[in-house]
């Protein structure tokens, strides 16, 4: 596996299968112990990947392309959030066999990686790429209150005995689409104000690091990051942040092995626990997920202040185990009387094993150096009403706890599922089911089913918090599909599962994660489809768009993480989908229901979905002049003429093999010409990268000798002028050489050849130095540009760029003009957007 700084990019619950049979009829609902975490660990890294090669990238990188986007000049005309409605994850109108609707998830948004509350029914969301949100009445009509930011994504939040929101940004759950953060900052009065960017505390100490979690001790502040442990005054806001401790400081910023490639591994802070009696004794939980790095290195364990040195704690510690190998990431949670400290411990030695949980452990002493004692492992868990086999597999993404102010033995717990205990962990429920499909109560057909399931959450908890509005106490869920609610001591069936949970994902929040947009003509003939592809949480269908007749809530036809999209721009409701590995399918009809036994998809990968010898998030196109014909890349270039009347996977041929260990990352195909973009390897290590050239029917191939002047990145985008096919533009991910060390990182992030890739010219300009993700061109030759910090426009005939009206600091993965004459832009964690081409102007 490679070693980067995200690990893992969560896939869950899809029931895509050849046979027409749903797989939860047979699967048993399977968390994902097996095929599910090895295709987690197979998707590891990538989207990281992509910006950090081919080495690592310096504090201030994503501060100063921010200031760079501020000082463009802009466009003309206003973005619209298209997707800013509700998204019914179980909407009637798509289920059948090969969908998740009825798994009881409901309303979902995208993946909130932290919540607070307070007793006033204020609750604040921090969402993975969508900033932060407030609800002043408990949860729903969100207001987004961290737009100005130059960074959206969440780490950590905490409230203080002020009721001061303190934002630690940079998502630190380890997954491969976490992106690094701008440091921490505080607002004073979060129920009537925002955040702005004299909000910031300190200099720039915690840029370009993800903050695992903010804890608040006494007159400090403390940070747990993924470069070490710091602190600093909550009394004197001046001054910057103090480091307190890093196992391996030499690979920090700035010392003498920060350009070493597992520096990003050298100093990772889980969580951060005090001693009630002496809030100065700090106990730090360290290290990486899966232990010994690649280099040799295993700093993994939890280390002591005491008598002023960081110390390894090496015993004492009761049931909770203090060796390398079963220390991993690790979440604390104190009681409110400071009666009891609880932990959720994943061990590396059991992720190896093809498990992750350590246990759950008390300390009735209320001290973090307890004795500690285990009070629930995986089996006890699994035994609890849960509906998985390998229950806490995914624990070193999946961490939450909070314990009942008014009860030291009531104790939410989060992993895949919410557990509850009552009794300091003597007995564990499952309240918040993974989802409906093993359980009696479930049938396809509501009129077959033998009970009546309850709606649960989504699956996958990263944040917990208990709050209260008018004396009635609930408890928030954060996890990858949004946020629920239920009381604090709520009602369930017979099997602990809840009847009470409400999600809270209204349509007034919307952090959809999306990696692809596609928007076509509605058959119905009002307005447009529009589609896309999510982080786990499937393919969005959105009908009429730009009419009256526009959906007033989105659907999905299938879970788990949706990837790229391909759209018939005369017909919206032909659509082909990718799940991840290029597993595509298509559809002919929007997916709708044609009753329960009736396919509305169809299955058709290529042959290296099988053994996932392509990207997580693989590329797949149509030919800009014989739109029937469709190129998809794995380690092959793979090809089909049936256009979306395809209905086998055998109908694909291999036009050229990539070469063994590559893989493509961009592929474009007009009049039958062909570019396919590889890399491989594709991780810091030994990157390298290539384009080959060659024709559809498999003749002419050729690997091109790239010119001294592109860069050694990843190479994002292809697009070709539908005009002339030796007419074609290429971009790239990552940060030139002033932010890069690795070797050939170059500069610029736009380029284009008039001769079929034998040369290539530097057309970025003025373009801000920040990862590039997409590019489309206008009939009139323009170029829209989807960068990690929004959009940008190259008018026909002129050099320089200008930024697409205001965005938040939020990454376009892909953008392209619908048939509407509209630009869409797909956010990976602000839903889509629109705005009139024709707003644009020229100068």
């Amino acid at each position: 596996m490679a070693t980067t700084p995200a690990i893992g990019m969560p896939i869950h619950h899809r029931h895509m299968t050849s046979g027409g049979m749903h797989a939860q009829v047979n699967g048993g609902g399977d968390d994902g112990g097996g095929e599910e975490s090895d295709s987690i660990q197979e998707g590891a890294d990538q989207r990281t990947e992509e910006r950090m090669s081919p080495g690592v990238v310096n504090p201030g990188a994503y501060g100063a392309a921010w200031a760079s986007m501020q000082n463009l000049p802009r466009t003309g005309g206003d973005w619209r959030q298209v997707t800013k409605l509700p998204y019914n994850s179980d909407d009637p109108r798509y289920r059948d066999y090969n969908s998740n609707s009825t798994a009881g998830m409901g309303n979902v948004t995208g993946r909130a990686s932290a919540v607070v509350a307070d007793n006033h029914g204020n609750v604040y969301a921090g969402a993975a790429g969508g900033g932060v949100w407030r609800s002043t009445t408990g949860g729903g009509d969100w207001k987004s209150i961290s737009d100005q930011l130059p960074a959206q994504a969440t780490g950590a939040l905490a409230l203080d005995g002020k009721g001061r929101l303190w934002l630690g940004t940079g998502e630190a759950t380890t997954n491969a689409d976490a992106y690094l953060g701008a440091g921490v900052y505080m607002l004073d009065d979060p129920a009537h104000s925002r955040f702005s960017p004299h909000d910031r505390i300190g200099g720039d100490e915690l840029q370009s690091s993800s903050i695992h979690e903010l804890r608040i001790s006494g007159d400090k502040i403390w940070a747990a990051t993924t470069e070490g442990l710091w602190s600093h005054s909550i009394t004197n806001l001046r001054g910057p942040w103090k480091l307190e401790f890093a196992p391996n400081p030499d690979y920090l910023p700035g010392h003498s092995k920060a350009g070493d490639p597992n520096a990003a591994y050298e100093n990772i802070v889980s969580d951060v626990a005090f001693d009630p009696a002496d809030p100065s004794h700090v106990l730090a939980a360290v290290g990486w997920r899966s232990g010994t790095l690649a280099n040799g290195s295993n700093y993994n364990g939890y280390y002591s202040n005491t008598g002023g040195t960081w110390q390894l704690v090496t015993s004492g510690m009761g049931d909770l185990p203090t060796d390398a190998g079963d220390v991993g990431a690790v979440t604390f949670a104190a009681s409110a009387d400071h009666q009891r400290y609880y932990a959720i411990t994943e061990s590396p030695a059991s992720l190896a094993a093809g498990g992750g949980l350590g246990g759950i452990y008390v300390s009735k002493s209320g001290s973090p150096f307890g004795p500690w004692t285990l009070i629930a492992d995986a089996a006890k868990l699994a035994a609890s009403g849960s509906a998985l086999s390998n229950v806490g597999g995914q624990s070193w993404y999946d961490e939450s706890l909070t314990v009942d102010p008014n009860n030291h033995d009531h104790v939410y717990a989060g992993l895949e599922e919410v557990f509850q205990t009552t009794d300091g962990g003597a007995t564990w429920t499952t309240p918040g089911i993974y989802w409906n499909f093993p359980l009696a109560c479930w049938s396809l057909d509501p009129n077959a089913q033998s009970g009546t399931c309850s709606q649960t959450t989504h699956p996958d908890q990263h944040g917990l918090a208990i709050g209260s509005l008018n004396g009635q106490s609930y408890v928030v869920a954060a996890n990858d599909g949004g946020l629920y609610k239920r009381p604090v001591n709520g009602q369930a069936d017979s099997l602990g599962h809840a009847t009470d949970w409400t999600s809270l994902n209204d349509g007034t929040i919307d952090t959809l994660q999306y990696y692809s947009v596609g928007v076509g003509t509605d058959p119905a003939g009002k307005g447009v489809v529009v589609t896309g592809g999510l982080q786990d949480n499937g393919q969005s269908v959105l009908r009429g768009y730009g009419s009256k007749a526009v959906d007033t809530v989105m659907g999905s036809n299938f879970g788990g993480d949706g990837g790229m999209t391909l759209v018939d721009p005369k017909n919206g409701c032909n659509e082909a989908q990718e799940y991840v590995y290029l597993e595509i399918n298509v559809t002919q009809n929007c997916a709708v229901n044609n009753g329960l036994g009736a396919p509305t998809t169809y299955d058709v990968p290529p042959p290296d979905q099988a053994n996932s010898a392509a990207r997580f998030i693989a590329p797949f196109s149509a030919d800009q002049l014989n739109p029937n014909t469709w190129v998809a890349g794995g380690q092959h270039v793979w090809v089909e003429n049936q256009g979306f009347g395809i209905r086998s996977s055998s109908q694909w041929t291999s036009a050229f093999d990539l070469g063994a260990g590559h893989v493509a990352t961009a592929v474009a195909s007009s009049g039958g010409k062909v570019y396919a973009a590889w890399c491989g390897p594709c991780n810091s290590q030994g990157f390298t990268h290539g384009v080959a050239v060659g024709n559809a029917d498999g003749t002419g191939w050729s690997q091109l000798t790239l010119p001294a002047n592109l860069p050694n990145r990843y190479i994002s985008d292809l697009t070709i002028d539908p005009a002339d096919s030796s007419h074609v533009y290429m971009t790239f991910s990552g940060f030139s050489r002033e932010w890069n060390e690795g070797p050939g990182a170059g500069i610029g992030h736009v380029f284009e050849s008039h001769d079929s890739g034998a040369t290539w010219t530097d057309i970025s300009a003025n373009l801000p130095d920040v990862p590039v993700n997409s590019l489309s061109l206008t009939p009139q030759g323009g170029l829209l540009v989807g960068t990690d910090l929004g959009a940008v426009y190259r008018a026909p005939g002129r050099t320089k760029w200008r930024a697409i009206a205001e965005l938040p600091a939020v990454s376009v993965d892909q953008i392209l003009l619908g048939p509407d004459g509209r630009v869409y832009a797909a956010t990976h964690g602000r839903g889509i957007y629109a705005i009139e081409l024709r707003d644009l102007g020229r100068d």
